[in-house]
């Protein structure tokens, strides 16, 4: 029997500037206190490492923050501390996120030299008017240039993040976003749309715009929800024109260039999360990382907020975490999980959803419609009991 499988992610919580929109758990930091955490990081993976003898590791992916901000010799040490903690499979695919304006032609040579073979590099914007507003730190120019660096360097595999629904803008400013993009051939293309999160810049500016535009209103800056919709209907129409196939929600690839880490997520393989914060799925255990940068750099890599999921919220997490894929949810991938039909315990939410056009069954999936991926959020909380 082959080992089991356990993707990795590892959290690198600083950035040169936090964005506006971001609540993530990441903050600007000097290079002494990037230095201390590289060295905690690496105690932890070496001492998580031994739990998890028995499994192999066919993802990693270094998230934040922006782990670009890194020296590479940094992410070189991260890696062989990987390498030689945990069994990474021969053809496993191993992803840094990386903002443009932190690069360098170093870098990219010290990623080849890690084993790293995808980027993930995190434009949002082709419009300098645009990114200004969400408070990146870099320009479209520098995106140009950051992405030549890559692909000088090798990298045959880059994903650019972009986000639709920004203040003031309309379709033809996020059409020309993606036209630009597109023209870079990047490998795939992830399309979010903003979320105005409590407790950053954007919702003082722009959180009564968004109660507003939820309350059915029209807002005053942000899209109307009609706009979204034409958005979001058009990336895919127009992707699909220049060869990308939509395969998640928001993401979209070149044939075979899916992101495996994240396909890992929507199909609850397991997962460890490394670094500050950090969480972590493994056998239906719920844990993270303590988020006290102090506590980390001291040494507590303890476990928090453990919970166990009972097989109920397994099974709601597999439906509405399969559901954001387009092929949908595996009713054999159910069945050999669960021991029953997804019809034994969804029935009448499958068959009220079929009934409304939001959901179908095709070819021993159950997937999303066209219609039901405009009211996705919608169609996914109906599993949730």
């Amino acid at each position: 029997m082959g080992a089991k499988k356990l993707e990795l992610y590892l959290h690198i919580p600083f950035c040169i500037k936090k964005c506006a929109y971001c609540d993530f758990l990441s903050a600007p930091a000097d290079q002494r206190t990037r230095s201390a955490y590289v060295e905690a990081l690496i105690r932890e993976i070496a001492e998580k490492s031994q739990v998890y003898k028995e499994y192999s590791v066919p993802s990693l992916f270094l998230g934040g923050g922006t782990p670009s901000v890194l020296l590479g010799e940094e992410i070189l040490r991260i890696m062989e501390a990987v390498f030689s903690s945990f069994q990474v499979e021969a053809e496993a695919e191993i992803t840094i996120e990386c903002n443009p304006g932190t690069l360098n032609e170093k870098k990219a040579a010290d990623y080849r030299r890690a084993g790293i073979n995808r980027i993930s590099l995190g434009l949002q914007s082709a419009k300098d008017r645009e990114l200004a507003l969400l408070g990146r730190i870099h320009s479209w120019r520098d995106f140009l240039e950051s992405f030549g660096i890559l692909r000088a360097a090798g990298f045959s595999n880059i994903n650019v993040d972009l986000m639709s629904g920004l203040p003031y803008q309309r379709l033809e400013d996020w059409a020309y976003s993606l036209e630009q993009t597109v023209r870079q051939k990047p490998e795939h293309i992830s399309a979010y749309s903003l979320m105005v999160e409590e407790g950053t810049p954007f919702y003082q500016h722009f959180g009564q715009d968004e109660k507003r535009r939820e309350a059915g209103e029209t807002p005053e800056a942000l899209p109307a929800e009609e706009e979204e919709r034409r958005m979001y209907g058009w990336t895919a129409s127009y992707l699909k024109t220049q060869g990308y196939m939509q395969y998640e929600i928001s993401n979209y690839a070149r044939p075979g260039m899916e992101c495996c880490h994240n396909i890992g997520y929507w199909t609850l393989v397991n997962y460890l999360g490394l670094g500050l914060g950090s969480a972590s799925l493994v056998e239906g255990v719920r844990f993270s990382n303590p988020r006290d940068l102090s506590a980390y750099l001291a040494g507590d890599f303890s476990c928090r907020e453990r919970e166990v999921l009972s097989r109920g919220m397994q099974m709601e997490e597999f439906m509405f975490l399969g559901l954001r894929m387009l092929r949908g949810v595996s009713r054999a991938e159910f069945r050999s999980r669960f021991g029953v039909e997804p019809e034994a315990v969804y029935g009448s939410e499958m068959a009220r959803l079929c009934r409304q056009g939001l959901l179908e069954q095709q070819a021993g999936f159950l997937r999303l419609t066209e219609q039901g991926i405009s009211v996705s959020n919608y169609v996914m909380a109906e599993f949730i009991k």
